[in-house]
């Protein structure tokens, strides 16, 4: 007769290691510390793959860029104090952009407390007011434990950052017979048959309808029935700031989608919330950024359908579901209205379910459609610049909407260099956007090496500026070390060109503290052993970029821009 053999003691440190596998972590980011040596020993043996970042910043960058894109919370580990505070921008960018993340926190010894020790600081001081959750581990026994509860508030709800502070010598300490947990279910709240009765009600009622949508969790098949369900009904869809990934925006038969919400969006989106008589919210709110610093459409009936609470929400509401949004999606679709239908057939969809209501303005509907397509279409400028050496990016944005896989993974930080490929980079598949929802700059090429490591057979492109790049640029090493491959477009016009462009509106003519002295991009790539070229016009950047894909290796274009063009001008 077989008999189970006890299990063998373990440290907590290999026990929180064991519990990650078990929750099918993939890979943790982080850079080493002395206070969190028996987790980075338990990860020696481990199927984990430990990418080494070179600080702290890239490495919860990463990390949130791993929720982003498959859903799982990226987990990021970094040491005590300074580790901790380096840290601290992905934990207020996963709070505010809703993404799953956990941070491992390397604490001083326990009898260490309260005694000024070296890089001692207030965990929960530090992260309370923005984490979701923050814990210090003090029993060795509870460590599998802790991991999964904090795995399972990140997942569940709003997602959002958890924080775990694992103490030097609690770490090393034996966690006796402990095991490893199941890991906990996040139960996902579905509408149910009375609050769809009613939404189908208020959507057929209404003459200017608009759905905007927003959050993480969107796949091919709940963003396609979407857009289906919209086409069908002429009711136009819109994406919140940076969730441009949400829907597909080109689809045979469900071309609803008609732009995005927030900074760079176009004058038609503007128009279509403020004057709609029903705003239905799938997954995110009305919100500051969305709404144009809470301005437009707060008086609209609306519907606003999260998974959680109404946290940032502004205006009024009229029905709330708390529901996933995309389950709601495919709800739906499946929703049978009593109104005649436009067609017998329309895209595939049914008869019944392409009912449309007899009072929606369906010119509103294929009028915001076409001014999606002139808004999001490149057109470059007349005038060549390549005699004065600068690069014309919305020409760039035209080769590239010719060159990139149609699943290729776009990722971008904050400031002018991202209104380009967000006004004029199509997103055809889910998880194909990284791009901080709260502007923290330096984000773009973090999320670039993690999209790559998560997706190794799909393309990544990262757009940055001169600053945002210099935030991160550093995390060109992690990608060479790791074998990524991201191809990062270096926009360089000298100058913080967003806080520039704001100052010559306020201040013409007195630019201060925003100049920048910028190296030669290209070679300081090749002195890590990644591509690196120049590139001086566009009629250049169709063969550079060819040349980058071609060298599978990570690679760096660095664009000249004329600092006196302005991406918001130009994307306006």
């Amino acid at each position: 007769m077989n008999v189970e053999s006890p299990p063998r003691p373990v440290s907590a440190g290999h026990l929180i290691v064991g519990q990650l596998e078990r929750e099918g972590i993939r890979r943790v980011y982080g850079v080493p510390g002395e206070s969190y040596l028996d987790v980075l020993d338990g990860l020696h043996d481990s199927p984990i793959s430990t990418v080494v970042t070179r600080h702290e910043g890239g490495a919860g960058f990463m990390a949130l860029a791993e929720g982003r894109l498959t859903g799982r919370p990226g987990v990021a580990l970094v040491t005590r104090g300074p580790g901790a505070a380096n840290a601290f921008i992905a934990v207020h960018t996963a709070h505010q952009d809703a993404t799953p993340l956990l941070l491992l926190v390397g604490l001083i010894p326990v009898p260490d407390r309260g005694r000024e020790a070296f890089q001692e600081f207030d965990l929960t001081g530090w992260f309370g007011s923005t984490a979701k959750r923050v814990v210090t581990l003090d029993d060795p026994t509870a460590a599998a434990r802790v991991v999964a509860e904090c795995l399972h508030t990140a997942r569940s709800g709003r997602p959002g950052p958890v924080v775990i502070g694992l103490p030097e010598d609690v770490l090393a300490r034996t966690a006796g017979a402990s095991r490893t947990v199941e890991p906990l279910r996040v139960a996902r709240p579905h509408a149910s048959d009375s609050q769809l009765k009613e939404l189908a009600g208020r959507i057929e009622g209404a003459r200017r309808p608009l759905v905007v949508v927003g959050g993480e969790g969107w796949t091919a098949e709940t963003g396609e029935a979407l857009v289906r369900w919209a086409a069908a009904r002429s009711v136009p869809v819109v994406a919140d700031f940076r969730a441009y990934d949400a829907v597909p925006h080109e689809l045979d038969g469900g071309d609803a989608f008609v732009g995005s919400l927030g900074y760079g969006r176009g004058a038609h989106t503007a128009a279509l919330l403020e004057t709609a008589d029903l705003t239905v919210f799938l997954g995110t709110p009305r919100s500051d950024v969305l709404s144009d610093g809470y301005r437009l459409g707060l008086d609209s009936q609306t519907v606003l359908v999260l998974p959680g609470d109404a946290l940032g929400h502004a205006g009024r509401v009229d029905q709330f579901i708390a529901a996933h949004a995309p389950d709601l999606a495919l709800d739906l679709a499946a929703t049978v209205l009593s109104a005649t239908p436009r067609t017998s057939e329309v895209s595939g969809v049914s008869a019944v379910s392409a009912a449309v209501s007899a009072a929606v303005d369906e010119g509103r509907f294929a009028a915001a459609r076409e001014a999606y397509l002139r808004f999001s279409t490149p057109a470059p400028a007349a005038a060549t610049t390549t005699a004065s050496g600068y690069v014309d990016m919305t020409e760039v944005m035209a080769i590239l909407r010719a060159e990139l896989a149609p699943d290729a993974v776009i990722t971008f930080g904050a400031g002018n260099h991202a209104l380009w490929p967000a006004r004029y980079l199509p997103h055809r598949s889910p998880a194909s956007l990284v791009a901080p929802r709260n502007g923290a700059m330096g984000m773009g090429v973090p999320a670039a090496v993690a999209a790559s490591l998560a997706f190794p057979g799909r393309e990544v492109v990262s757009v940055a500026g001169d600053g945002c790049f210099m935030m991160n640029g550093q995390e060109i090493a992690t990608a060479v070390g790791y074998g990524a491959t991201p191809i990062v477009l270096v926009v360089d016009n000298g100058c913080f060109a967003t806080i520039r462009e704001h100052q010559e509106n306020t201040y013409p003519g007195r630019p201060s503290g925003t100049h920048l002295t910028n190296p030669d991009f290209a070679a300081w790539a090749r002195s890590y052993g990644a591509f690196g070229e120049r590139v001086a016009s566009a009629e250049d950047f169709r063969d550079a970029f060819l040349r980058a894909r071609a060298s599978g290796l990570p690679a760096v274009l660095h664009l000249f821009q004329d600092p006196s063009v302005r991406a918001s001008s130009s994307t306006a």
